[in-house]
């Protein structure tokens, strides 16, 4: 893409893998996404990657125009919106809450949408006692935590045989491996020393662009 687009900025999410950022100009996670959007030079275009849903709404948002990778979250293109419309319909005193990674229907229906963090202080802070919470299901342990006394529904998915919210990828992280990596400090991940020094340099100008625009 960058040499079909040379005069091209290339955002990427924070997600994506060490070869990706390295050919990055600048990073975003879904909590800075749009400041750092809009504060890019609007004489140049943007290649925004990988979630191509995180850029529809990063455009809605931003009112800039991206070139957008064809890639997408397994989990949060999972959610039905006509499902999700009747668990509306069923529980009309609930919220809508939803992570950006979800399809544009889905978020056209939210009354929230926001980053993991953003989804977890809105439940934690808003009057509302239900929530219908459309993004990967781990999250609804830390919101019962943070606020034990309201009820919280995982957002309904097409697939009506499967909890299709949970990430089977995310999963194959246990306690146990998480035991036995801080203890033998294994395994080990070693990344050649160009292509790291190469993916710092966009990690570290989100860095420093956070900083001078909060």
């Amino acid at each position: 893409m960058r040499k079909k687009y040379p005069n091209a900025l290339i955002a990427t999410y924070i997600n994506c893998n060490a070869e990706t950022k390295a050919e990055s100009d600048i990073i975003v996670t879904s909590s800075n996404a749009e400041t750092i959007i809009k504060s890019l030079p609007e004489d140049r275009p943007i290649i925004f990657a990988p979630d191509k849903n995180l850029g529809r709404f990063l455009m809605k948002k931003t009112g800039r125009d991206m070139i957008l990778w064809d890639g997408s979250c397994i989990v949060h293109e999972a959610f039905s919106m006509e499902r999700i419309a009747k668990q509306l319909v069923e529980n009309p005193d609930a919220k809508l809450i939803a992570h950006p990674e979800s399809e544009t229907p889905v978020l056209d229906l939210a009354d929230f949408v926001g980053s993991t963090s953003a989804l977890l202080n809105f439940v934690e802070k808003d009057d509302s006692q239900k929530f219908i919470v459309a993004t990967e299901e781990g999250i609804l342990h830390e919101m019962k935590k943070r606020a034990p006394h309201k009820t919280l529904l995982p957002a309904l998915v097409f697939d009506e045989s499967c909890n299709c919210s949970e990430c089977f990828y995310m999963k194959r992280n246990t306690l146990e491996k998480l035991y036995l990596c801080m203890k033998y400090e294994l395994p080990e991940i070693t990344i050649d020393e160009e292509l790291r020094l190469k993916a710092l340099v966009p990690i570290e100008k989100m860095m420093e662009l956070s900083k001078t625009i909060k």
